[in-house]
């Protein structure tokens, strides 16, 4: 089957003849595969995950090829558990893997030089689709589609799906939606034409309870726990709040703590960072266009031995702790975090202050200080 029969109509999210140029190109890389495989980014966020179904699905209805998405790492937080189980999306850890069994490698929402995956240094991807900046060794794919123009991967998903005259079905639908509304923060973030284009083209094909499922899952007692824990551990450096976490259950909480305190007056940066497994996961979100994100992880964590990238908004890091145990990640946690606030201005040896003041918080009525005497409770 072949992408010009499944394309009577272009609908306007995919009709750009750019989108077309780029889904003919992919189908030519990969016709002459056998056994794909799709990677997302370890630890996947629902627009990581998102894209990676869609990818596959794709290449099933244009080329009748039936791929493997796997992900590296675990998909630790509720809402992404719930997306995977509501949803029914077909993924496997990367440890059922066998890299050699495929012919053809597809890396989505990550690119080789991101360190964020699990693909060995050995293979090279015939595929790379990620809406991140490009980096160096991207260039080298047979495809190559890195969406300066577009919030999420999961956007550019869409597009190839529309370009090629695809009715999504509800659950690929659902997940690209959900994908793209987590990543931009409900197109407030990052956002581009193409992202609201793509948005408003794939909502009246969700799943309407399934997305509410996803988006409001029951959560674990773990997780409070977790919570209270981070809002202890926060400290205020001026307008940069930082927040060691110590030791993670589940890497990608890092990214939800750095988001929440992003809302906090007066933050212009929030840093959230934890240890798991052998690394020290970073998250960093930016709340202005003062700096950029993205670049100032790259740049704090190569010189600490580690990697790191994303938007001038949000970003990603990963260093590993060498040998030495839980001193050894305390360590090295310490080092991140110093690094980090000497790239955002705070000067050396600031210890910052708790987020929150004991005093202050044990004698205040929750919210008293926001209220009106009209707005009083009663």
């Amino acid at each position: 089957m072949s992408l010009r029969s499944l394309r009577p109509e272009l609908p306007a999210v995919g009709a750009a003849p750019e989108a077309v140029r780029k889904l003919a190109r992919l189908e030519e890389v990969m016709r002459t595969g056998r056994r794909p495989l799709v990677l997302a980014h370890d630890n996947p966020d629902p627009d990581s995950l998102a894209a990676a179904a869609a990818l596959a699905y794709l290449l099933r209805r244009t080329l009748g090829q039936e791929a493997r998405v796997a992900y590296g790492g675990v998909i630790g937080r509720a809402e992404n558990q719930a997306m995977v189980r509501e949803l029914r999306l077909p993924l496997v850890p990367v440890s059922r893997i066998v890299f050699d069994d495929y012919d053809r490698i597809c890396l989505v929402d990550t690119q080789p030089d991101s360190g964020n995956h699990s693909l060995p240094p050995r293979h090279l991807p015939d595929v790379v689709v990620d809406h991140h900046p490009p980096q160096e060794r991207s260039v080298r794919a047979p495809f190559v589609d890195l969406g300066a123009d577009c919030g999420a991967t999961s956007t550019m998903l869409a597009r190839y799906l529309a370009a090629a005259g695809i009715e999504p079905p509800p659950q690929i639908a659902t997940a690209l939606f959900y994908g793209i509304k987590s990543d931009t923060r409900d197109l407030g973030r990052q956002t581009g034409p193409a992202d609201e284009t793509a948005y408003l083209w794939l909502f009246p094909r969700v799943d309407k309870i399934a997305l509410g499922r996803i988006e409001h899952p029951l959560l674990p007692a773990v997780y409070f726990q977790f919570l209270h824990a981070a809002i202890e551990r926060a400290r205020r450096h001026g307008d940069v709040l930082v927040a060691d976490l110590g030791r993670l259950y589940a890497p990608d909480l890092t990214a939800e703590v750095a988001e929440h305190f992003l809302f906090i007056e007066g933050i212009r940066a929030s840093l959230a960072l934890g240890s798991y497994q052998r690394e020290v996961v970073v998250s960093l979100r930016a709340g202005d266009g003062s700096l950029n994100a993205g670049m100032l992880a790259r740049e704090v964590c190569l010189a600490l031995g580690g990697t790191g990238g994303g938007h001038a908004s949000m970003a990603g890091a990963r260093v590993p702790i060498p040998a030495g145990g839980a001193v050894a990640a305390d360590r090295t946690r310490r080092a991140v975090a110093r690094r980090f606030l000497a790239a955002l201005g705070v000067r050396a040896g600031s210890r910052g202050r708790r987020l929150l003041d004991r005093a202050a918080r044990a004698s205040a009525p929750i919210g008293a200080h926001r209220l009106g005497p009209r707005q009083r409770f009663r």
